[in-house]
Order: C-alpha cells, then structure tokens, then sequence
C-alpha cells in the first residue's frame, strides 16, 4: 500500500476529507508523521517477513571493518555466512574482540599464533558516514572472502506519495488512527482506548500470520 492510500485510509476512518498528495494540508502533514510513528512501532514488533534481505560484499586483505550498505542504525542481523569458506560466522561481544586482539597481537609477536585469515566472527562497531551500520570481523581478512548477512532492515520514513510500505498495513492504518484520536482528545464515538485495542488486535493477528512463514524460528532446543 503507498503512502498516500495509508494516509486517505486513516484520514476516512477519522471523518476527515480525503487529500491527493500527501502534503496537501497543515492536518494531512501531521497525520502523515502519525502514520509513520505507527509504522515504526509495528516494525520494531517483530521481524517481519518484508524487511527481510541480504547484504553481501568482500573483504580485502588486511582490512576488518565493513559497513552493512543501506542497512541505516535499526538492523538486526538473523544469519551471517562466509560463502567462500562455506563456514557460518559467530557473533562476539566487543569485549571478545579486543581481548582476542591483545592476546594474538602477543602471539603474533613470539610467532606462535595468527590473527589473520578466513573470518570466522563478527561484532557490531557503531556507524560510517552514511549512517550505515559498521561491523568488525575476526580473525582479520588475509584475502577476498564473500559475506552475506541475513537481515531484518527497518524501512526509512515514508515522505513520497508512492513509497510502498513493507509491512502490514492494518495494523499501521489502526495505530495511527489511535495516535490522532488521542492527540486531538475527541473521535465522535469510538474512545482513544478502543482505537489502541482494535490496533493491537490487528497487530497479534498480523504477527501470528508472519510468524507462520518461519516455524523454524519458533522451534526452541534445550541441552
């Protein structure tokens, strides 16, 4: 669904005229940041099944830190797989990754260890430039080596009228409609609480729906 068709839909539900461009109107401008407040709260509920992707690239020798292009500061990343080596990588802790650097850079000097190679795990390392997300790899990249990175990648702010969204849109629909409904204190009959109720609703049945796409994920394992 665009963004203009979110809009016109919450706009309808609270008796309000209809526009032809999102930005049409001092309320439609400030419904639409409702609409997009709405959008991030669902996204963040789960990982759905829209905002999934890949990000691939290579390493280059002597070089350890890489950004995951496009993926912005709101990614979490479900698989990372070096397809090269056909080895899965391991998350570490920061904390993993510089003592491991302290201890083989001692190796390394007595030329009884290696610090470089094939990676093997990876930890997060804030931002670049752009704002993408940062990630270090260990041991450090003695070569090329594919990497694909599964990840959930949450949707920039919808502004055009033509942006798509990614995930459910009853659920965004019904949660705006209760953030407007309470930000102007009066709905004509259906109370601010209902509003959030009839969202949440709609929201656990759009989980569960997604959900069902990946019942691997909900298949936990004891030792």
């Amino acid at each position: 669904m665009t963004y203009l068709n979110l809009l016109n839909s919450v706009l309808r539900r609270l008796r309000e005229e209809e526009v032809t461009t999102v930005n049409e109107t001092t309320y439609s401008k400030m419904a639409g940041d409702f609409v997009n407040d709405a959008k991030t709260m669902v996204e963040q509920a789960t990982d759905w099944s829209g905002l999934r992707s890949t990000i691939s690239f290579s390493t280059s020798a002597d070089d350890n830190t890489y950004s995951l292009l496009g993926s912005g500061d709101d990614v979490k990343v479900m698989w990372a797989f070096d397809s090269t080596s056909n080895i899965e990588l391991g998350y570490q802790t920061k904390a993993w990754f510089d003592t491991e650097l302290y201890v083989n850079e001692s190796l390394l000097i007595a030329n009884k260890g290696g610090l470089i190679g094939s990676p093997k795990y990876y930890t997060f390392d804030g931002l670049d430039s752009n704002l993408d997300t940062q990630v270090r790899l260990y041991p450090m990249p003695d070569d090329a080596y594919s990497l694909k990175f599964e990840v959930v990648k949450r949707q920039e702010d919808l502004s055009s009228d033509n942006d798509q969204l990614l995930v459910p849109s009853k659920p965004v629909i019904h949660l705006a409609i209760a953030l407007l409904a309470r930000e102007r204190g009066e709905t004509g009959g259906t109370s601010t609480a209902e509003y959030f109720a009839i969202a949440d609703k709609y929201l656990s049945d759009a989980i569960a729906i997604d959900a069902a796409k990946h019942p691997e994920e909900m298949i936990f394992r004891t030792i």
